[in-house]
């Protein structure tokens, strides 16, 4: 069976944004656990990223951060990457397109999470 559970760890770099430029920088990791019977490789990825406004881009590309990582049943595999946003909070959401090793393809999805600037107003 194809299983590939996905986590995400938000956060905002505020020493890399400039809220004066409308320029919030966030990393964020993500860990991807195979928890299926079946090993699998990542081909592809596809994120949906919203801003306060509710303008929303699409990012699709090959592998993650360069690399298109192969998980054993009970593998892990973790990576950090970032978006810049027009606003203070935002969301990102999207799918990873996995290939099995019998062949078959399937899409694990990346749950949405929350991108949020730590301004305290005054």
């Amino acid at each position: 069976m194809q299983q590939i559970t996905v986590n995400v760890i938000p956060q905002y770099l505020k020493d890399q944004s400039d809220p004066n430029q409308d320029q919030y920088v966030f990393a964020y990791t993500v860990t991807l656990l195979n928890t299926g019977s079946i090993p699998a490789r990542l081909l592809t990825r596809h994120w949906i990223i919203t801003d306060a406004d509710g303008k929303t881009q699409e990012v699709r590309g090959p592998g993650v951060v360069g690399e298109h990582p192969h998980l054993a049943p009970g593998e892990s595999y973790e990576y950090t990457s970032g978006a810049i946003l027009p606003t203070p909070v935002g969301s990102m959401m999207g799918s990873y397109q996995m290939q099995d090793d019998q062949g078959e393809l399937f899409d694990a999805s990346i749950p949405a999470f929350t991108l949020s600037a730590e301004i305290i107003f005054h």
